[in-house]
C-alpha cells in the first residue's frame, strides 16, 4: 500500500470538519491496515517567503516516515485585474509518482477530493491497483468531487477517521499555554529593578 496526500486539500478538508490531522496517528492507522510501502505528502511553498507556517510540519514529516515532495509557487500579476496572484499545483507531480509506483503496490490511498484526480484513479485501476479516496461528504458543499468518489474502489469519509487520526486544534503544540488562565502576581511582587524577560 502507498499513501498519496494532497497536503493543501487534506488540510482544507480537516479544517472544514473542525479538527487537525495527527500525522503520527494517521501513519499508524494505515500501517495497521497492511504493508505500507510509502507515505507521500505533497505541498507547495511560497517563493521568497522567509518563514512559512507549514515548514515545521514539513520538517517533522520528513523525519517521521513520510516522503515530502514540495514545489515553489510562482507569483505573478494578473494582467486584467492588476492583482498579485500565486500559482502552484502538485497534481502532476503526485500523478506521475503514483503511476511510477503502481507496479509495486496493490492499493493506493489518495487523500484528496480534487476531481482532477479522477483520470489518475482510472489509470491506476487499469493497472490492477485498488484506489481508496479519503475526503468528506460531511460538509456543505462536500469537499470531494462526485466523479472522483464514484471512480474510487473505496471511499472513506475523513469524518469517520476523526477518532483515529485527528486531534482538536486546541491541542496543537503551544496551544496549551494559550489556554491556561493568566497567572497574576500579587502587587509588589516585582521590583522596578528586576530584569524583564
Amino acid at each position: 500500500m502507498a499513501l498519496f496526500i494532497d497536503g493543501s486539500n487534506l488540510h482544507a478538508t480537516s479544517k472544514a470538519l473542525g479538527f487537525d490531522i495527527d500525522y503520527r496517528r494517521l501513519l499508524g492507522e494505515f500501517q495497521s491496515r497492511g504493508v505500507l510501502l510509502r507515505a507521500f505528502y505533497y505541498t507547495t511553498l511560497i517563493e521568497n517567503q522567509e518563514y512559512s507556517s507549514i515548514r515545521p510540519l514539513i520538517d517533522w514529516l520528513g523525519y517521521n516516515g513520510y516522503t515530502v515532495v514540495t514545489k515553489l509557487t510562482k507569483e505573478f500579476v494578473d494582467a486584467t485585474t492588476g492583482r498579485r496572484k500565486v500559482k502552484g499545483s502538485m497534481d502532476v507531480d503526485l500523478a506521475v509518482s503514483a503511476m511510477e509506483l503502481a507496479k509495486h503496490v496493490d492499493q493506493i490511498v489518495l487523500f484528496s477530493g480534487d476531481g482532477d484526480f479522477r483520470s489518475l484513479v482510472e489509470a491506476l485501476q487499469r493497472r490492477g491497483v485498488r484506489v481508496t479516496v479519503v475526503s468528506t461528504l460531511s460538509t456543505q458543499p462536500p469537499m470531494v468531487a462526485d466523479d472522483l468518489r464514484r471512480q474510487a474502489d473505496i471511499f472513506i469519509d475523513l469524518a469517520e477517521l476523526r477518532q483515529r487520526v485527528g486531534r482538536d486544534p486546541a491541542d496543537r503544540p503551544g496551544s496549551r499555554e494559550m489556554r491556561q488562565s493568566p497567572q497574576f502576581l500579587a502587587r509588589g511582587a516585582i521590583n522596578r529593578g528586576d530584569p524583564v524577560e
